[in-house]
């Protein structure tokens, strides 16, 4: 237990670090919702800010998960900073960031770290994704997220949806590091783009354990169980899978990164605060 609450103190100090590099990175970033995280679910209309009492910043929870927000940045499937992302920060509801905490210390004593990508995600994000997914014209990052489908198919095949489950507060988009693990470096706008599913060491880097494909990969090879995944990338989703739902998480199976905490804090409710530190604790 020492040697634990040592490590635990040390990461501690390397995310807060982390997380003051992280905040020099212009705004950005945007993924969306699939199959799962569409209309399926409640109808109440979205709320304004600021959130509710229920949901706080998973950095007060838990320092040492570290946080590769990518919606705030330009590397995700759209290219540009998404609405609503104005700081690089996991907000989810308590009782999916405790949780997380959880899941967390059992992969610690194992010599890994969880990573997010994405946690709460405002409606006013989800139309971005939409606006962006009916302008066929604009398939600037197509060589990485989604090289063999068409665009215009992102609805129809599910990829993109009106809805999604991250806006409710309980989903959250995540990997696992091996420690120490250094940071991803920048993504650079305009840099070549390698396809999401080639091999790790072809793909755009990332301090992930190798899990068959990067994150938002619009692929059928990004499900969880896809058999053509095998060897140690199987593995590693498998260790993903395992040690997240023994916290209580529940996985979307055409996701390997997807997970959603049950039962959900508020799970007919789509929420449209801004990701910010200022919509939390009644927008102080």
């Amino acid at each position: 237990m020492p040697r634990l609450a040592a490590a635990l103190r040390g990461l501690a100090v390397a995310a807060t670090a982390l997380a003051l590099t992280t905040a020099a990175v212009p705004p950005g970033g945007a993924a969306e919702p699939r199959p799962s995280e569409g209309t399926a679910r409640g109808t109440t209309a979205t709320m304004p800010a600021p959130a509710p009492k229920e949901f706080v910043a998973l950095r007060d929870v838990d320092p040492t998960i570290r946080q590769e927000m990518r919606y705030f940045t330009p590397h995700n499937f759209m290219g540009v900073p998404v609405t609503g992302y104005r700081q690089p920060l996991c907000i989810l509801t308590r009782d999916a960031a405790r949780a997380l905490h959880r899941a967390q210390l059992s992969f610690l004593r194992r010599g890994y770290t969880l990573k997010v990508y994405d946690c709460y995600r405002p409606q006013r994000a989800v139309n971005h994704f939409v606006n962006w997914a009916e302008d066929l014209g604009d398939q600037r990052m197509k060589g990485e997220f989604y090289p063999r489908i068409d665009k215009s198919t992102l609805f129809r095949d599910g990829y993109i949806a009106e809805k999604s489950g991250h806006s409710r507060g309980s989903t959250v988009d995540l990997t696992l590091v091996r420690l120490p693990g250094p940071p991803t470096r920048p993504y650079v706008p305009g840099e070549p783009l390698t396809r999401c599913y080639a091999p790790k060491k072809e793909r755009f880097p990332d301090n992930s354990l190798d899990m068959g494909t990067g994150f938002d990969c619009f692929d059928t090879l990004a499900h969880t169980l896809d058999p053509r995944i095998q060897g140690r990338q199987r593995a590693n989703r498998l260790l993903l899978k395992q040690g997240l739902e023994r916290a209580g998480f529940r996985n979307y199976d055409k996701e390997w990164w997807h997970y959603t905490f049950t039962p959900e804090t508020f799970p007919d409710t789509y929420f449209d605060f801004p990701v910010t530190r200022r919509s939390l604790n009644g927008g102080h």
